[in-house]
């Protein structure tokens, strides 16, 4: 009679690849983990892809700016062109932008990967910003992903800052403007302004150390905290498990999707080499920053129009607006307002954008995970605030281009200048009222669907003489997706004595958060959703046909 264990072959013969797999996972413990999360389920829905293009994008800004730096030569020292390009030859410049030039001309392939790498920037902030858009409208960003939405607002500002050094970084004329546009921001913050600008740029402007700095920042620092922060962004993604938009079957202890293997990963692959290739062709096809056709930097020109990127344009648009106020102190120093005041409404507008989740939260008092998303009209104040956002950017991003709205479309730079300077206190508003008026009359439409069913256009007459449009009653699943959300109560104070008669203390805090929630929750500012009752009366036809 043999041993079970006689049947079983030894380690030794088995295959190589099996035996190394057993060899790291004694290790590793990878099989342990991997049987764990390979299954995992991940939801499936178009507005998820918005992340995966940021991430994306980012690993292609990655590898082609690997094969960029193996050609740049970061350094300010002039020389005269003697490259290929022969309307640039002879001309004095540094060695950065000839370094730039010869990737254009010289170096194989380097004209399309310059482009790419361009390209997959302005992508991967659009993608970011878009993102999280679609996070703070669908109220994504609530317990337990608070420090999930902070990463997220640090990779779009540190986006930012790395764009800004790497379109800085060839030191052509338009580059370097926004170079001295930096410098003047930063001269303008009291005191210690000066200093600070002599230790940024070594020295008086443009001096000879900036671009070798800006390319430590953009190609070391910057890229590295990025990555980090990608990597712990993931990892919180996939600990805290994926949202999911609300529907049958779907909620905030489940998840309703494809396993992680082979599903979603074959799909994300897939993914990664269509957004490879739309970039790619973009890049192929639609020429960036043409650094040849402006020319290097000289500190006595300033090229026409100069204009930032895109997600710069708010800055540059408080910039151009704000008149120019100035006080000269009773020390002798200088403020000016003109730049201040924008140099600091800037970094609080993205401070708000920070924290306004731990704002909401304060409000609620929530205390609970959300794993289900809002739809967008079922939180109008949110929503409001997010669209109000959006309109205030793009008022200020008219500003930042007040000279090229004027000039193409033939108005006075002054008249443009005076509506952004209005629209920035003006248009918020308005479109924070308007949008909430829309959620709200999209509230009040499903509600409508919910009682009386949908509209076929079906026109009948009764026997006594009376037209009525028939209406067909919703499925189950279309009734759960109108009925689900919840609605929430606003805050109230206490009575103003307790059980004993004696007066309560509420502080001017809670009476401040009472009176932010009734506008939140208030009966302003929802509708309320149909209850069951009212279902059920209308289905069994009383005063309705």
């Amino acid at each position: 009679m043999s041993n079970a264990a006689d049947n079983v072959r030894p380690r030794a013969s088995a295959p190589r690849g099996e035996r190394i797999a057993d060899w790291a996972d004694g290790r590793l413990g990878i099989y342990g983990a991997a049987k764990k999360n390979i299954r995992k389920a991940f939801p499936d829905h178009w507005s998820f892809l918005l992340g995966e293009i940021a991430l994306y994008s980012f690993i292609i800004i990655i590898l082609t700016g690997v094969y960029l730096t193996l050609f740049f030569k970061p350094s300010m020292a002039e020389i005269h062109y003697e490259g290929s390009y022969v309307p640039m030859q002879g001309v004095l410049m540094s060695e950065a932008f000839a370094s730039t030039l010869d990737i254009s001309f010289d170096v194989k392939g380097g004209l399309l990967v310059r482009q790419i790498h361009h390209w997959a920037a302005l992508i991967f902030l659009v993608a970011m910003f878009v993102h999280m858009m679609r996070v703070f409208f669908t109220g994504a960003f609530r317990k337990p992903r608070e420090l999930n939405w902070l990463f997220g607002f640090l990779l779009l500002v540190l986006g930012m800052f790395t764009g800004f050094t790497g379109y800085s970084l060839p030191d052509d004329l338009l580059s370097g403007t926004g170079v001295r546009f930096m410098e003047g921001a930063i001269l303008a913050v009291p005191v210690v302004g000066t200093y600070l600008a002599m230790f940024l740029y070594g020295g008086e402007f443009p001096g000879t150390e900036i671009i070798p700095r800006f390319f430590s920042i953009h190609v070391l620092l910057l890229p590295g905290i990025m990555l980090g922060l990608v990597v712990a962004h993931l990892i919180l993604v996939f600990y805290h498990k994926h949202t999911q938009y609300p529907g049958p079957g779907r909620t905030n202890s489940n998840v309703v999707g494809f396993p992680l293997m082979p599903v979603y990963m074959a799909k994300a692959g897939g993914f990664f080499f269509l957004v490879f290739g739309v970039i790619a062709m973009i890049s192929a096809a639609v020429q960036i920053n043409p650094v040849w056709v402006i020319g290097p930097y000289r500190p006595d020109q300033v090229s026409t129009n100069a204009q930032p990127d895109w997600y710069m344009g708010f800055s540059e648009g408080l910039i151009r607006v704000m008149p120019g106020w100035e006080w000269v102190i009773p020390t002798g120093h200088t403020i000016n307002f003109g730049v201040f005041i924008p140099l600091m409404i800037f970094p609080l507008v993205l401070a708000a954008i920070a924290v306004y989740p731990f704002f909401e939260n304060w409000v609620t008092k929530d205390q609970r995970e959300h794993h289900l998303l809002d739809r967008p009209r079922n939180a109008p104040t949110r929503t409001a605030f997010g669209a109000a956002w959006i309109s205030w950017y793009f008022v200020m991003l008219v500003g930042g281009g007040n000279d090229l709205w004027a000039i193409f479309f033939d108005l006075s730079i002054n008249a443009i200048t005076w509506f952004v300077r209005i629209g920035f206190f003006v248009v918020p508003v308005l479109v924070f009222v308007v949008t909430r008026r829309i959620c709200l009359g999209l509230q009040r439409r499903d509600r409508d669907k919910v009682l009386h069913g949908r509209e076929t256009g079906i026109i009948k007459r009764l026997p006594h003489g009376e037209f009525v449009e028939v209406h067909e009653p919703l499925s189950q699943e279309q009734l759960h997706l109108l009925t689900q959300h919840e609605q929430r109560e606003p805050a109230e104070l206490p009575p103003a004595v307790d059980e004993n008669g004696v007066k309560r203390k509420v502080g001017p805090i809670e009476r401040l958060r009472v009176r932010v929630s009734r506008g939140y929750f208030g009966p302003h500012a929802q509708i309320p959703k149909p209850t069951a009752k009212e279902y059920q009366e209308i289905m069994s036809g009383h005063g309705h046909h």
